[in-house]
């Protein structure tokens, strides 16, 4: 792309985002109405490129061959600058498979493949005005990324090369120092499957509270409740309700040591049209200790069961994010899930050698049913990432599954690399 074209393609971006811009503060009350204010909201904007270029390779017990798939995903964004308190973002984004490959992606019908759930799909991923006029509030309207806390129950599964996005409206208020509060109301969640797929966009009326503590680095504090509400009658069992806290933090022990810990709770129960009645819990406890460059945690994650009829879900969470990266529990057993895991993570510096900023990571899992205590399996994943050029991020990412009672043994493979332009 030309230096001309560039130019071209953010101004046309940049009027993309201030159509909304230019009609609704019409009734700001505010000074500055020139056209003045909106050129220079259009030429204080940011136009942005990234790239996502992944080759992902999976073998999976119970399937006569392997699934391969090389994707490139491209987003292409502007952000304005700001006119009378309002703001916009526009982004699209487009995926598509380069270089052939065989798998199932949801919707191609390769069912004789193990799946790859990264569809061909062209969309426009967000879409949000933004206004920032009341101190220490921002309200936010449109297609937009929603990531809460850890992704544990929100999120926005950026792991996939299509994002969970929501056409939502929400109000976050940071005036009060260390505290960050989030509401939103939700009416549509797109998600990762892409438009062609039966369950790509779920219609729904969900409410997400959220309040995050930061009293010092030793301890945070979160609280929230989810509310879901799916319209899809296939989809009736997931709906719920979710309150819950977290408590986290680090303690400096030692000259550059600091010890971790995290301890979580919540509860869900049945809401709205869920055909079920249930009342189930969640916990998570972990606890660790950084020094050199060197992470290491430990820790238990419950997501209970009744029964082992009804088990504690989290359908709108960054689900890769947890429970081990073959993905082999992104839907809570029957049973429910107890998650025993272990990682260590280390970051290299200081060796004056190109080995520098080099994080290598190792996760170990130990999986077992909430109800009953029985062996589901084990896993190990494994990854290794480097900034190189000073533009590109490189990956490799490994993880296998070793099946006793829930799923087959399945081992993954990616190599990917990234950058923003």
């Amino acid at each position: 792309m030309t230096i001309s074209a560039k130019k071209m393609t953010k101004i046309l971006m940049a009027s993309t985002c201030l159509m909304g811009i230019s009609t609704t503060s019409l009734m700001a009350q505010d000074n500055d109405t020139s056209n003045d204010g909106l050129l220079d909201a259009i030429s204080n904007g940011d136009a942005y490129i990234n790239l996502r270029l992944r080759h992902e390779l999976v073998d999976q017990d119970g399937f006569a061959d392997n699934a391969n798939a090389t994707t490139l995903r491209t987003k292409l964004g502007y952000n304005t600058g700001s006119f009378n308190g309002f703001s916009a973002n526009i982004e699209f984004e487009h995926s598509g498979e380069i270089f052939g490959g065989n798998h199932n992606n949801g919707i191609n019908g390769n069912t004789g493949y193990p799946a790859i759930i990264d569809a061909n799909h062209t969309e426009v991923n967000q879409a949000k005005l933004m206004y920032s006029g009341i101190e220490g509030t921002t309200f936010v309207a449109g297609r937009q990324a929603v990531n809460l806390g850890t992704q544990r129950f929100i999120g926005t599964v950026g792991w996939r090369q299509n994002d969970q996005t929501y056409d939502a409206v929400a109000v976050v208020n940071n005036s009060i120092e260390g505290l960050t509060a989030t509401y939103g109301y939700v009416w549509n969640v797109n998600r990762i499957f892409g438009n062609d797929h039966p369950m790509g966009d779920l219609k729904t009326k969900t409410h997400l509270l959220n309040a995050n503590f930061k009293a010092t680095n030793a301890l945070n504090i979160e609280g929230y409740g989810y509310l879901i509400d799916l319209d899809n009658i296939a989809v009736k069992g997931l709906n719920s309700k979710t309150f819950g806290i977290r408590a986290s933090g680090s303690q400096e022990v030692a000259d550059g040591t600091n010890i971790l810990y995290a301890a979580e709770y919540a509860n869900q129960t049945d809401y709205k049209d869920n055909p079920a009645s249930f009342s189930v819990d969640f916990y998570n406890i972990e606890a660790g200790v950084s020094f050199s460059g060197l992470t290491i945690k430990g820790g238990l994650e419950t997501l209970g069961s009744e029964g082992g009829v009804a088990s504690f879900k989290t359908p709108l969470a960054t689900l890769h994010k947890f429970n081990g990266w073959a993905d082999k529990f992104l839907n809570t057993p029957a049973g429910g899930l107890r998650d025993y895991y272990g990682s260590a993570s280390y970051v290299a510096s200081n060796t004056g050698t190109e080995l520098d900023g080099t994080n290598i990571t190792v996760v170990y899992h130990k999986f077992k049913s909430d109800f009953g205590s029985v062996d589901y399996g084990s896993e190990i994943d494994a990854s290794i990432s480097k900034k190189i050029f000073d533009r590109f991020t490189v990956l490799i990412k490994y993880a296998h599954y070793n099946a006793d009672s829930f799923a087959t043994d399945t081992s993954k493979l990616w190599l990917q690399v990234a950058t923003t332009l």
